[in-house]
């Protein structure tokens, strides 16, 4: 799907609620899959105008958050694929300094600096206007459904654990929002203050709550950006190739772990790379 046709269908979202409703998720918008298009959001050309803030979430396995908060950047804010800025990371761990050589990478064989064993959790970092912000809380806590429990209940482990990270955590001038959208979750869920390297919440209905100036996001590898999760059909070539179009601009890269190779393995493994 190219860029104009995204933005055409993120413009007329509302209008089209009906209909999207009767179409898959993953070809809902062709690009990002489902997003909640009939709650009331800013006007995108107001929210354009608004500051921004850096916020970070997690419920389990982030290539399926990374998708689901796609779809909401275009849907919401009609971001095209040059200016989706949903990044899968790490954060919330301190664990041995929570950073080794500059660099949390995923697991990997040569054990360089493993997310897991430093505290860390898997996250996904977007930066949207604040007026934007109870729209893109809502749609984190309305992943957790009616029974509050996440997408792929069968991972489990403190790299799992449900996270949400803002400068200022629970003194941040936005939590109140982010408390009011917990409070109105179907799922029930509560907010606790995060101290880093927490076990699991899985069963708990808890989140997290980090100062994201004490535990930042860390970038994660090329390798699991706009990646499918494997729990259903793939995400379709459009969301996969974001990987590509926003590595050759430079919004996304290798991080010094072990990765893939944008040259080497192009059909491989990576995604939008043509020769």
């Amino acid at each position: 799907m190219q860029a104009s046709a995204i933005l055409a269908i993120a413009a007329t979202a509302t209008a089209k609620c009906a209909a999207l409703r009767h179409i898959g998720r993953r070809s809902a918008i062709g690009l990002a899959g489902s997003a909640a298009v009939a709650a009331v959001v800013p006007d995108a050309a107001n929210a354009a105008a608004d500051p921004t803030v850096k916020i970070y979430f997690g419920a389990g396995c982030f290539w399926h958050v990374q998708h689901e908060f796609v779809g909401e950047e275009v849907a919401v804010l009609q971001r095209g694929p040059e200016s989706i800025t949903a990044r899968t990371g790490y954060a919330g761990g301190t664990l041995g300094g929570g950073l080794k050589d500059g660099k949390v990478c995923y697991h990997n064989f040569k054990g360089v600096a493993d997310y897991g064993s430093l505290g860390h959790a898997e996250a996904v970092q977007l930066e949207v206007p604040t007026s934007a912000v109870p729209r893109f809380a809502k749609k984190y806590f309305d992943l957790f459904g009616s029974r509050g429990y996440r997408h792929d209940p069968q991972d489990r482990g403190g790299e799992y654990r449900s996270v949400l990270g803002l400068p200022g955590g629970q003194a941040s001038p936005l939590f109140p929002v982010i408390k009011q959208a917990a409070l109105e979750s179907q799922g029930g869920m509560k907010l606790y203050a995060g101290r880093g390297n927490e076990p699991d919440t899985i069963g708990d209905k808890a989140v997290l709550v980090y100062d994201s100036d004490k535990y930042p996001f860390y970038p994660a590898e090329l390798y699991h950006q706009f990646h499918d999760d494997f729990m259903g059909p793939s995400y379709g070539k459009a969301y996969n190739s974001l990987q590509g179009r926003q590595y050759k601009q430079g919004l996304v890269g290798l991080t010094g772990c072990p990765d893939m190779d944008p040259v080497r393995d192009e059909g491989r493994y990576a995604k939008g790379f043509p020769s």
